[in-house]
This record gives C-alpha cells, sequence and structure tokens, in this order.
C-alpha cells in the first residue's frame, strides 16, 4: 500500500445541483444531504463549503473546486422544507471567499434567489397539490440570513419546471424562462431602511474626502455615491475599476466607513470579515454607452446609471439584491438614486449597468416618519446546469 493510500481517506460524494440563478452560480444542496456534521452552522460548515468552492486559493482561480474565480460564481446554497405554515422553504446562502478561508453569512443572493423557486419545485420542497401541471407556482420562500420572505413565480410544463424561455437578460448569454421575484419587506432590521435616519449623510472617509451618500439598508445594506464626486462617469466597466488597484482601494475605504456610519459594524477593522456586506455602488444620470458584449445602452432607454462592487470588485451586471437597494432608494424623493434618475415621485426604474439594462420596482410609502417599502420586485432566469455530486477529499471533515 502506498503511502498516499495509508493517510488519506477515500473522498467524501455529496447528492448537489449546479444552477444558474440570474447572473449568478451556485452549487445548492438540499440540508439532509450534507454530511451530520455539516447540517449546523460551525467551522464543519465552512471548511467543507470552502472546499466545494475552491478556496482559499491564492492563485484566485479556484481550478481545484466549482467556483469560477468571482463573486458572482463563489457561491453557494443550502434549502431545506420549511417549518412555517407560510413558508415552503428555507433558504441559506453562503458568498465563499476567493483568496481567504472564509464563508460569509451576513446577507443574501438576490439573483440566486431565482434560482431556489425553481429548485424546490423540482426537488419536492413544495406540496405537490400546490404544483399545477400547467401553469405558474408561488413558492414561498423564507430567507434565512436576513429573515425576510421571497416569493418566487415558477413556471410549470407538464408538471415540470419550465427552464426554457425567451426571456433574455443582460449579462446572460442565452434566453431562458422568465421568473419574476418579489423580495417584500425588503428593509433591514424592522423598518429600517435608513440606519442614520438621513435620505443623504456626508460620508467622510480619509484619503478619499467627504462624499454625499445615501446608505439604505433594503435587499442589501448598500452605500451610494455620485460617480461624479469620484471622477466616473457611470458608464465604467469591469476593466476600468478592476484593473485599478487605487480605485479599488479607494472604494472598499468607502464601503468600510459607510459600514461604520450604518452601525454594520462597530470598528473600521471588522469591516474585512464582513466582505458580502455592505455593498458600494456608484450612480449618475443617464448617458449613452457600449455595454461589456458590444450592445449600445442609449441614454433615452434608462432612468440612470449605477455601476456596484461586490466582494472588492465591480459587478459584470448587477446583483439581485443591490438592485432591490436601487429600485427602493430610486421610489423615495431625495435619494441620490431618486436624484440621479432625475428626482419626483417613481415606482419603477430601468437602470444601465456594465451589461446592459435592468428594470426593477418597488413602492414606498411614509409611515409614522419612516419610510417603509412593502416589496420590490424584478425579472429574473434560472436553469439547472449540473446535477448529481460534488467530491470533497474526507479529511475536509
Amino acid at each position: 500500500m502506498s503511502q498516499t493510500a495509508r493517510t488519506h481517506g477515500a473522498q467524501l460524494r455529496i447528492p448537489a445541483t449546479y444552477m444558474r440563478g440570474g447572473t449568478s452560480k451556485g452549487v445548492f444542496f438540499r440540508l439532509d444531504d450534507l454530511p451530520e456534521a455539516a447540517r449546523v452552522p460551525g467551522e464543519a460548515r465552512d471548511r467543507l463549503l470552502l472546499r466545494v468552492i475552491g478556496s482559499p486559493d491564492p492563485y484566485q482561480k479556484q481550478i481545484d473546486g466549482m467556483g469560477g474565480a468571482t463573486s458572482s460564481t463563489s457561491k453557494t446554497v443550502i434549502l431545506s422544507k420549511s417549518d412555517s405554515p407560510d413558508h415552503d422553504v428555507d433558504y441559506l446562502f453562503g458568498q465563499v471567499a476567493i483568496d481567504r478561508a472564509f464563508v460569509d453569512w451576513s446577507g443574501n443572493c438576490g439573483n440566486l434567489s431565482a434560482a431556489v423557486g425553481p429548485f424546490a419545485v423540482a426537488n419536492g420542497l413544495v406540496d405537490p397539490a400546490r404544483v399545477p401541471d400547467n401553469g405558474v407556482v408561488e413558492v414561498r420562500i423564507w430567507q434565512v440570513n436576513i429573515a425576510k420572505t421571497i416569493v418566487c413565480q415558477v413556471p410549470v410544463t407538464d408538471g415540470q419546471v419550465q427552464e426554457s424561455g425567451d426571456f433574455e437578460l443582460d449579462g446572460v448569454t442565452f434566453p431562458a424562462a422568465e421568473v419574476p421575484v418579489a423580495f417584500k419587506d425588503p428593509a433591514d432590521g424592522e423598518g429600517a431602511i435608513f440606519p442614520t435616519g438621513n435620505l443623504v449623510d456626508d460620508l467622510a472617509v480619509p484619503g478619499v474626502g467627504t462624499l454625499e451618500a445615501t446608505l439604505i439598508n433594503a435587499g442589501i445594506p448598500t452605500v451610494f455615491v455620485n460617480a461624479a464626486d469620484l471622477g466616473y462617469t457611470g458608464t465604467e466597466l469591469q476593466e476600468a475599476i478592476n484593473n485599478d488597484a487605487e480605485a479599488l482601494a479607494r472604494f472598499e475605504a468607502i464601503r468600510a466607513h459607510g459600514a461604520l456610519k450604518m452601525g454594520l459594524i462597530k470598528e473600521l477593522a471588522e469591516a474585512t470579515a464582513r466582505q458580502h456586506t455592505p455593498k458600494v455602488a456608484f450612480v449618475a444620470p443617464p448617458a449613452s454607452y457600449s455595454a461589456s458584449s458590444g450592445k449600445a445602452v442609449e441614454a433615452g432607454e434608462i432612468d440612470l446609471l449605477v455601476r456596484a462592487l461586490s466582494m472588492g470588485k465591480l459587478h459584470h451586471a448587477m446583483m439581485g439584491t443591490a438592485a432591490v437597494a436601487i429600485a427602493s432608494a430610486a421610489a423615495i424623493e431625495g435619494t441620490l438614486v431618486n436624484r440621479a434618475a432625475g428626482g419626483g415621485k417613481r415606482n419603477a426604474v430601468t437602470f444601465g449597468h456594465p451589461s446592459g439594462t435592468l428594470r426593477v420596482g418597488a413602492e414606498a410609502s411614509l409611515v409614522g416618519g419612516r419610510w417603509v417599502i412593502d416589496e420590490a420586485v424584478m425579472s429574473r432566469s434560472a436553469r439547472v446546469l449540473m446535477e448529481g455530486w460534488v467530491r470533497v477529499p474526507a479529511e475536509t471533515l
């Protein structure tokens, strides 16, 4: 027997599904399919998910795992049948760092939320009596990370999830079936949409300056700043930001100081252990530009421009949760997002992002002196890419 055979066990074989949801991809697990030690939060679960995705990887390629070396493709989802009579499935999201041994559980992935509904139907997590032979089934999702309800409208044909279709989503190459997603009461906490109480704050960032900022907790905590205040037009693509180390450092400083002002952290140093939240985004009035695919985006077809960073890099399109934050902020007169869109009362906006455009909607109302968002809505698509088993070395656990 070789030395390797004596010291290393066989690989673990774990049922899993690799899915695209919106402009993200992730590895989906049923909670009951995980090794027993990983069925509860803790180090064993984190070690398993890191190894599945291929992190930490100092080469930042995730070659030895399922990750795709971007924040959009370094994601994991754990699902289980909900005990709540008002929900079908409990959804837990883990954002896996690429070059560090860290899984961030502090927020949701809005894009993968669109895949949770189809997965739940296909894997028996929704009562079969609620699934029509042909039509649409409303899947009620409890988002465990942020304790919020999400509702997916999942198309069904001949008793099976309908994945193919004509719906086109900028940032995704091929069309698929449309999956409308509603984020109910998306404000973080008990309706605390604006944690500072202000629609616009002065955010002092050493080395950058004092910036106007809208700090909002809706969908995901987000720090919005004006593109012009940073010397940008809002039409930038990934290479303009991600190839500029100084720019990335400035955005991280803005993010960290925004997190401190929002009360998400108590000390600035804590920001490094909370990479998934908050997001930082910059906005500008409409302008024409060429998207990353070469597609022309005309100023007249959008209400504003938005670029957002995720896990320290400019996102190739737009995070679903950040789109909820955009819709919510746009619906409230006076925020930087609303101003960039031309001001006034509005319940929907179409914004330009690096891959094209996206339309999102939200209804805002002032109740007892506090802003409330009933729900934010957008359409995504989702598709199973591969299903079977993932394998990890036995010593992982």
